[in-house]
């Protein structure tokens, strides 16, 4: 059993351990999905866009925005939680770049485990992992859940 217990429980703090696996999972971005990034977003950077400006900067080509791939990451514990508003605190550090070919795309690889449990808070830290090509791409990711006791 998952610290979140049965398919489809929401976790309770009393059953967590620091430690315990929230989830993995994989996201796979293309350039479509920049598109609706910047669209979205209104951030129309063209090294999200154009591999020949991203190579002008030093960039391997296309890049995923760094906010997207923190939204990505964080869709595994929206998940075990089952309450986006469950997450009261969100951060990381952007430490490399997910580089998204305009054939093949690119795979997000996160995974997270509970990081500590503050039973008289009624939160949970939950820390991330997030890879691409075997690259971490995110630092220190850590989001903050309030559960029930």
């Amino acid at each position: 059993m998952s610290a979140s217990g049965p398919a489809g429980a929401r976790p309770r703090l009393s059953q967590l351990s620091v430690g315990d696996p929230v989830g993995s999972t994989t996201v796979h971005l293309t350039r479509a999905d920049l598109e609706r990034y910047a669209a979205a977003s209104g951030d129309h950077n063209p090294i999200h866009a154009s591999d020949e400006v991203a190579r002008s900067v030093g960039l391997p080509g296309v890049i995923a925005h760094g906010m997207l791939t923190m939204g990505a990451a964080v869709r595994v514990v929206v998940d075990w939680c089952g309450d986006p508003g469950a997450v009261v605190d969100y951060g990381t550090r952007f430490t490399g770049q997910v580089p998204v070919d305009a054939e093949t795309g690119a795979d997000l690889e996160v995974s997270a485990v509970v990081g500590a449990v503050d039973e008289q808070a009624g939160t949970a830290r939950v820390d991330l992992t997030a890879t691409c090509g075997g690259t971490r791409v995110l630092g220190r990711a850590r989001a903050l859940v309030r559960l029930p006791a």
